[in-house]
């Protein structure tokens, strides 16, 4: 007997492209957020040469995935810099944060989806 709490997740989420808008949830990043069901959610990033996210954590873990540009990340005790075509993953609940060092679009996968990003 499982223990995990069922889903009704449809076949299909489709976003067309039209369909979406950027929104400004801090000065200097622009967020767009893309296909989604209660289980995964795809979000577009881009962010402006000098913008610094806060040092967060949440429950969700976080695939990265960098389209183009150059940021700087701090995930738990590690820090490092990616560029485009680099990849990483957050596990939930590990603080974290991002530099901006010059123009950059991000691609983040979170599981499960984000609720506080569709409010």
């Amino acid at each position: 007997m499982s223990h995990l709490k069922k889903i009704d997740v449809p076949s299909l989420a489709r976003v067309p492209a039209d369909a979406v808008e950027f929104f400004t949830p801090e000065p200097g990043l622009r967020r767009r957020v893309l296909a989604h069901n209660p289980n995964l959610m795809l979000v577009e990033h881009h962010m402006e040469v000098g913008w610094a996210g806060a040092r967060h954590s949440h429950p969700h873990d976080q695939l990265v995935y960098v389209i183009s540009g150059h940021l700087k990340f701090s995930c738990g005790d590690e820090e490092f810099e990616a560029r485009s075509g680099d990849s990483f993953v957050v596990r939930g609940g590990v603080e974290h944060q991002a530099w901006a060092f010059e123009p950059s679009v991000v691609l983040d996968v979170f599981t499960p989806s984000r609720e506080d990003y569709m409010s």
